[in-house]
């Protein structure tokens, strides 16, 4: 699943297959990660927003793919999170490269 510029928020289970993890994850991340604060509807609903998603894929990919603690990527992301937003960033284009060119590779077969 992909962002939509024109969407606004997403819910807790359409980010969980975004990140291929669980929900219960993500809440988990949201007790452990100050700078991750999702809205919440009228009846409790989280509102996750395209920073937000931002946020846990940064987190996602430090803890899951990089090894780090809890303790070492709040402090990673705290002190490099410029940096590491742009890292997600190259690795969702180049995912999304990949994809296409995948695609134009079975078109030519």
């Amino acid at each position: 699943m992909e962002l939509n510029p024109e969407r606004l928020y997403y819910s807790i289970s359409e980010v969980a297959e975004m990140l291929g993890t669980s929900q219960s994850q993500i809440r988990f991340w949201e007790k452990e990660f100050d700078l991750l604060k999702p809205k919440k509807n009228k009846k409790g609903n989280r509102q996750f927003t395209a920073d937000d998603i931002q946020m846990l894929k940064m987190i996602h990919h430090l803890v899951k793919d990089q090894g780090y603690t809890l303790q070492g990527a709040n402090e990673k992301i705290k002190s490099e999170l410029k940096l590491e937003k742009k890292r997600i960033d190259v690795i969702d284009t180049l995912k999304n490269l990949k994809s296409f060119l995948v695609e134009l590779k079975e078109g030519i077969d």
